[in-house]
């Protein structure tokens, strides 16, 4: 397993990053899931590294995995909420990321405003890791990549129906990796909730380049035939809770049930983030099928993070 050769940098989002960078991760994601089930688990390559986790959003998956990630490379691992750092007293980021930059040797960071991630990059000398923002879940959508990898047999060329709000992080994620990978991304959906017009805007270079596509319709049937991944979201993210009701009559007609999962055709698997709200988005029997992958993605959360540490800091 070759480290050599990776830019050091921030990840914010995955549209920095090359087709072949993405590749490079994922494949090394592959190689350290094996070696985790060959039983090495503790492989010390960012021995005495320390990660800095700072997190302004409760988290189950993401907070687990990446001290997990970092404990079993061998780094230390700080956690922290801002109420905790003396950015909950008022002390600029610019200023907290700064000193931060003098201790540790990476920064993964969940927030509310995706600006105070590049506001970090900004003025960080340190890996700035988007630990979830607004915006993007890049973590998140390298996790599902390999996901699909692993039960599709190929990462090129994959058809992914996404339901719901596909203008929510990890929609907006799926939309950036897939135009790295060549897939067709469908946001299946009402027109309110599509993705802005300067993300479809901003991977039209990588869509070129990959022969992938994206599709924005609201129709269920169209949206969801012949796919390889049905994927669905929570309808209420956090921040959104004032607007609970309206989203769930508007979004109640794209949940995901079996009859959903036979119109996308026999071999289409289910992925989900989580957490899910069963009878929502999600089905409980859908969530619970054989067709279902979800586990398998939140098991994915911790190779890849492994991977990101490890590219990105060894």
């Amino acid at each position: 397993m070759s480290l050599r050769g990776f830019k050091r940098r921030h990840l914010l989002t995955l549209l920095d990053y090359s087709s072949e960078e993405v590749l490079r991760i994922l494949r090394v994601s592959r190689e350290l899931k094996d070696l985790y089930y060959s039983g090495v688990r503790t492989l010390d390559i960012l021995k005495g590294r320390t990660l800095m986790l700072i997190f302004e959003k409760p988290s189950t998956r993401t907070r687990v995995s990446l001290e997990i990630a970092a404990l079993e490379l061998g780094m230390n691992v700080i956690y922290s909420n801002p109420n905790e750092l003396q950015l909950g007293r008022g002390e600029p980021i610019k200023d907290t990321i700064r000193v931060l930059s003098r201790y540790v040797d990476a920064v993964a960071a969940r927030v509310f405003k995706h600006e105070s991630l590049e506001e970090m990059a900004r003025y960080g000398s340190v890996p700035i890791i988007n630990a979830l923002s607004d915006r993007y879940h890049p973590l998140q959508a390298l996790a599902d990549a390999l996901t699909i990898w692993e039960f599709k047999e190929r990462v090129r060329g994959i058809k992914l129906a996404f339901l719901g709000d596909g203008n929510c992080n990890v929609a907006r994620s799926l939309i950036v990796i897939g135009s790295k990978l060549g897939w067709e991304v469908r946001i299946v959906g009402p027109r309110k909730y599509w993705p802005d017009q300067k993300l479809i805007e901003d991977v039209q270079s990588d869509l070129r380049r990959s022969g992938g596509n994206i599709v924005l319709t609201e129709d269920v049937e169209h949206g969801v035939k012949n796919v390889d991944v049905v994927y669905t979201d929570v309808w209420v993210s956090m921040g959104f809770e004032a607007e609970a009701e309206e989203r769930i009559r508007e979004l109640r007609r794209y949940q995901v049930n079996m009859e959903i999962m036979r119109l996308a055709g026999p071999d289409a698997v289910f992925m989900h983030c989580l957490p899910a709200k069963r009878g929502q988005e999600v089905t409980e029997d859908v969530l619970e099928s054989e067709r279902s992958v979800v586990w398998e993605q939140a098991e994915n959360r911790l190779h890849t993070a492994k991977a990101v540490l490890s590219l990105l800091l060894s």
